[in-house]
């Protein structure tokens, strides 16, 4: 994977002002509306091989999610970005502000915090509506007085022309891989760049791509179908083993991949709306109280749209939100005779883990005697 921080240094040197964001489902095309480039925070294993500043914060059995942002933002402080914006997520998460205020401090840096928050209760009762909308045009204050210029709708509207795009051919290549014209590990990689891409910039390698699979042509043998899932993708080799292996990901419920760009509301010029129909209308994620109740309908319409034999489920280690689920989601693909494999990720996780590639390849050994009808 590139490197998060390499690619946050090389904007910081053409001149970008950064907005690091988490959790994974932040308002990007308002930020970027205001003139931010915007940067999610998330999967930064690679920059973050020890944890020393975060670990004087959080408890060891903070997910790694958590500990490696963390670490990023009290180490890299106002050398690397102009503003930090959060919203209400896990218990972990939502306690980070408070938590990055009083480590700051002893850093001697002291970054803007924009905070807002999410209902937790669906959006489609009223009151919750009406609660996201003072929200947003909170959030849409705090950043006038920020960057000393008023909300221009007309460049809202550009920005979230820009993200409908970019949804567009992320889709486009997320279709790429299940057909075979490209590998899970590079199309992965290429998709979570949008995290820490200019937009622009993403949209660019994304066409190059496409254009490159196009050339390419659709591979036509009949591959042993998965469906992937998790918070974050799986390390580089664990990836690359993936296809090694013969597997092919027809379908993703990737938190850093799928359930970030699986839906884009068409372009607007009015903030409260598009955000409404964004946060009530994107994949269901469990760290999103209000869509949490969706999850299991939407994978099983996954599964069963994508004709996957099996779902390998990549788990972070003591990340609740999704181990409370598991139970009910293989119970459920139990009943629907759909194997599922478990693995599990922590910080400072191997790239080169032999015995979870071994266990991929039992697993899909097994698939393959149950295509066959072989017992």
């Amino acid at each position: 994977m590139v490197a998060v921080v390499h690619t946050l240094h090389r904007l910081r040197k053409a001149g970008h002002r950064i907005a690091g964001c988490f959790p994974l489902y932040p308002p990007t095309a308002l930020l970027h509306a205001f003139g931010f480039t915007p940067v999610v925070l998330w999967g930064l294993g690679s920059d973050a091989a020890e944890l020393r500043q975060s670990d004087r914060h959080l408890q060891p059995f903070a997910c790694a999610v958590a500990r490696e942002l963390s670490e990023c933002l009290i180490s890299a402080g106002q050398t690397t970005f102009d503003a930090v914006v959060s919203y209400n997520a896990c218990d972990t998460l939502r306690n980070l502000p408070e938590i990055l205020q009083a480590a700051s401090p002893e850093s001697g840096r002291s970054l803007p915090l924009l905070q807002f928050h999410l209902p937790a209760i669906p959006l489609e009762r009223t009151v919750a509506r009406s609660y996201l909308e003072r929200n947003i045009e909170k959030l849409i204050a705090m950043l006038e007085t920020l960057t000393r210029s008023a909300f221009s709708s007309r460049q809202f509207f550009a920005s979230t022309t820009l993200y409908l795009t970019q949804h567009r051919l992320a889709i486009a290549l997320e279709d790429a891989v299940g057909s075979g014209q490209i590998s899970f590990a590079a199309g992965a990689e290429l998709l979570q760049l949008a995290h820490i891409l200019p937009v622009e910039e993403h949209i660019a390698r994304l066409r190059e791509q496409l254009a490159a699979c196009a050339d390419r042509g659709a591979v036509h043998a009949e591959p042993t179908r998965v469906m992937i899932s998790g918070i974050v993708p799986p390390p580089v080799a664990l990836a690359d083993a993936i296809d090694a292996i013969g597997l092919r990901v027809v379908a993703n419920d990737i938190a850093s991949l799928h359930r970030s760009y699986g839906y884009a509301p068409a372009a607007s010029d009015n903030p409260l709306a598009y955000y409404c129909d964004y946060y009530l209308n994107r994949p269901a994620c469990p760290t999103i109280s209000a869509s949490a109740d969706r999850r299991l309908v939407e994978i099983k319409r996954l599964i069963n749209k994508s004709r996957s034999q099996g779902l390998i489920f990549l788990g972070t280690k003591f990340c609740e939100y999704e181990y409370f689920e598991l139970p009910q989601l293989e119970r459920m693909l139990r009943a629907e005779g759909i194997p599922t494999l478990r693995i599990e990720l922590a910080a400072a996780t191997t790239a080169d883990s032999g015995a979870s590639q071994l266990r991929l390849e039992a697993f899909a050994e097994m698939l393959r005697q149950s295509e066959h009808g072989d017992d």
